[in-house]
Order: C-alpha cells, then structure tokens, then sequence
C-alpha cells in the first residue's frame, strides 16, 4: 500500500456524530486526541491528509488547523465529484488515495479510492466495502487506529512514531 493521499470524513469518523449547540446556536465537536498520534504519523511517511466533509463548522477548521491537515474542505454535498475532479488536478490515481468514512454519503466517493477504512460503528453499506474495520467506535481513535493499521501493513509505524514522539514501539 502506497497510500500518498488520505481522505478523511468528520461526523461519525473523527466525532461521535452528535451534533452539540450552544446557547448562542454555536455548533460544538468532541474530537479524539487520540487521533493526532495516527494523522502525525500519516505525515511523517509523507501521507497528505484531506479532510472532507458535508457540514462547515468552526471547531473542525480549528482542530484541523492543529492537525496541520493540508486540504480541508467543509459544505461538500457532493463527495464523489469533488474528490474526482481533485484526483484529476493532482494526477492521483485509485491506488494512491485511501478514504476513512462512516455513513451512506461517503459509499459514492470510497469507489474512487484503493483503500476504504471505517470506524466499528459505521452502517451497513461502508462496512461491506472496507478493507479495513476498526474495532474503534468514531470520534474514540477510530482515525488514529486505521491509519496504524495502513502503516503497520507497509512497515512504517514504528519509524514514523518513533520519528514523532521520540520513543521505541
């Protein structure tokens, strides 16, 4: 697996999938910690991240911004042509990008990629076209576990978090 793009859902992938307002109407986002140890490592090998998703919210665009992801694109209702015409302009081809969703609007764009990965919690459809299932509910390190898993396949984890934190694995 020679993954150098990997495209990554937010609602149900890397939150709980509840929505939380605030008394000002202020959407609100529990993210995972846990996650940043899988989207540090993904850059280390030289993985790009794109994070992809259907709703805008300020809380993604800041937890993104510490995630250093490199393309963050919110408000997209139509994931399969937007990450079509985004492979094209970028000449990448099936077997470089890899998609990590939850739900029924991330089936479209998973056909374009050559790896799909999936929290345990996902529904029916995006389970039966994962390569990989995480045994991780979205939003509790989901991310951090396929993505541990894609660089355990090519060899890569334990170089890239020794690279990162510093430490043996």
């Amino acid at each position: 697996m020679n993954i150098k793009l990997l495209v990554i859902d937010v609602d149900g992938t890397m939150t709980d999938a509840g929505l939380y307002y605030d008394e000002h109407g202020n959407e609100l986002k529990k993210f995972c910690t846990k996650d940043a140890a899988g989207f540090f490592a993904a850059h280390k090998v030289g993985i790009e991240i794109m994070v992809l998703t259907g709703r805008e919210c300020v809380a993604t665009t800041r937890r993104m911004k510490e995630m250093k992801v490199e393309y963050l694109f919110q408000n997209i209702k139509n994931k399969a042509d937007f990450l079509k015409n985004f492979m094209s302009k970028k000449g990448l081809k099936k077997q470089d990008v890899g998609y990590i969703g939850d739900d029924l609007n991330d089936v479209p764009p998973m056909s374009l990629v050559g790896f799909i990965g999936c929290p345990s919690d996902s529904c029916t459809e995006i389970k039966e076209i994962a390569n990989y299932i995480s045994n991780v509910k979205g939003g509790y390190g989901a991310v951090r576990d396929i993505v541990e898993h894609m660089l355990r396949e090519s060899h890569q984890w334990e170089n890239a978090i020794s690279d990162v934190y510093g430490i043996g694995v």
